[in-house]
């Protein structure tokens, strides 16, 4: 009998282009010295056994279903202990998913966690493994955190089929991989944190859960510039992807949604780090208003959509005489370019000409902004700026800025006015698309269609 023969590639450790042979430098990247070898299994002949087809398949085929005689029954969901987090989870845990979980060192993904993990140990068969940190370590965070440390189960491993054969023997219903960075396969000669390595354990891992129906957790590193450390190709392989976002002088935390089959997409949770540990705010919007008692000019507050609520926050612009011969353009919390494009039609719109102007724009509370109804609110934030002229505390503005100065409607208009009339706001500029058939109780909304009716408005 002919022995089969094991298949090889190479893989790159930077950017995970794979090759038949090895060679010294990456051709899609560039990088040196990065390719490792990779064992693909034995190779099977297409038209080996009794069972051969033509066309070279051999086997059982497998069956088809009808599409109109699927079970639309929604999955069975159970909660993870935290409001905030099932909120971005899509409404709870569902078994058999396997869910990335990304941050910053020290911004609370372990805590986070490990407290969702004790509050449901207590329910259910759960098993956290660690694999950057000793057993004594977790237990000292548990005790100092004040967590149930009765009926969750720890192990301190690293290697993938030793995970594997544990999870097979104690059949956990949730379970944790902290990180998948560093878990290695002994079927692999690269190093652990490797793209061959964290590819091939993530695959496994998350077949497990398929298979099992066990809700996987999955810890992963992030680059300098934010993202998830690791091949790409990670992001596809699992059914959730959240990062928890920290900012060095907050003590909030903010846990967002980047990919969510079960679930909206850039849904947002916010958190509060504190010495019990990751607690959950009910009211993000009083925390992100949390303003001056005195009006400062360049201050305005905006309604954002975020996954499936409004968020209120505050929005803060400087203008201020350049001294250099390129004037500076800062925007934290907002998209850089579409800062430099929205003075360009305050300019030929409005204007106000800013040429000789440094401009800075901040989100309060290091929110992330990515939609476009903050376009209206940065103008006049910075208009207020320009003119030293404080806007009103109870105005509320929301808005998309076009480029023939034209403000266009945002989703989910009614909804922004109903949660800032909530929180007491008494006047709203909005976009003509958002006026309501009837405003809210105690407000008024002044519709425009124009940039220059909305900077008439401020005079």
């Amino acid at each position: 009998m002919a022995k089969s023969k094991t298949k090889t590639a190479y893989v790159c450790n930077d950017c995970g282009s794979d090759y038949s042979k090895w060679q010294g430098q990456c051709s899609d990247c560039g990088a040196w010295n990065t390719l490792s070898e990779v064992r693909l299994g034995p190779a099977r002949s297409p038209a080996a056994g009794s069972g051969a087809k033509r066309g070279g398949y051999a086997g059982a085929l497998a069956e088809a279903t009808v599409l109109k005689d699927i079970d639309l029954q929604e999955l069975p969901r159970f909660s993870s202990g935290a409001a905030e987090f099932d909120r971005v989870l899509g409404g709870g845990l569902v078994p058999g998913s396997a869910i990335l979980v990304g941050g910053n060192p020290g911004a609370g993904k372990s805590t986070l966690l490990l407290q969702t993990m004790c509050h449901l140990a207590g329910q259910m068969e759960a098993l956290y493994i660690t694999g950057e940190e000793s057993l004594q370590q977790v237990a000292m965070r548990a005790q100092r955190l004040g967590l149930p440390t009765d009926s969750l189960k720890l192990m301190s491993e690293t290697n993938l089929e030793a995970i594997l054969a544990a999870v097979d023997q104690r059949k956990p219903r949730v379970l944790v991989v902290d990180s998948i960075q560093v878990v290695h396969s002994d079927e692999l000669t690269s190093a652990p944190g490797s793209v061959s390595q964290v590819r091939e354990c993530a695959a496994a891992l998350t077949r497990l859960a398929k298979q099992s129906g066990v809700v996987l957790f999955l810890v992963g590193h992030v680059t300098k510039d934010g993202s998830l450390a690791g091949p790409k190709v990670l992001e596809h392989m699992i059914d959730c992807s959240i990062l928890l976002e920290d900012t060095e002088s907050s003590r909030f935390r903010t846990l967002r949604g980047q990919k969510n089959r079960f679930g909206a997409v850039n849904e947002l949770g916010v958190f509060a780090m504190t010495e019990q540990g990751m607690k959950e705010v009910k009211n993000p919007s009083a925390i992100f208003l949390d303003r001056s008692s005195e009006p400062a000019a360049g201050s305005a507050v905006m309604v954002v959509w975020e996954g499936t609520r409004p968020l209120l926050v505050e929005i803060q612009a400087l203008v201020d005489e350049s001294h250099l011969g390129n004037p500076r353009r800062v925007a934290v919390g907002l998209e850089q370019n579409r800062l430099a494009m929205l003075l360009a039609v305050l300019h030929r719109h409005g204007g106000l000409m800013l040429g000789d102007q440094d401009v800075f724009a901040n989100v309060v509370g290091g929110v992330k902004v990515p939609e476009t109804g903050a376009d209206l609110a940065l103008l006049l934030a910075i208009v207020s700026s320009f003119r030293d002229q404080a806007l009103p505390r109870d105005m509320v503005i929301f808005g998309e800025v076009g480029l023939a100065g034209e403000i266009r409607p945002v989703p989910s208009g009614q909804e922004r006015l109903s949660e800032a009339a909530k929180h007491g706001f008494k006047r709203a500029v909005v976009p003509k698309g958002n006026a309501p058939r009837q405003a809210p109780a105690g407000m008024e909304v002044l519709a425009v269609s124009k940039l220059s009716e909305a900077l008439a408005a401020l005079e």
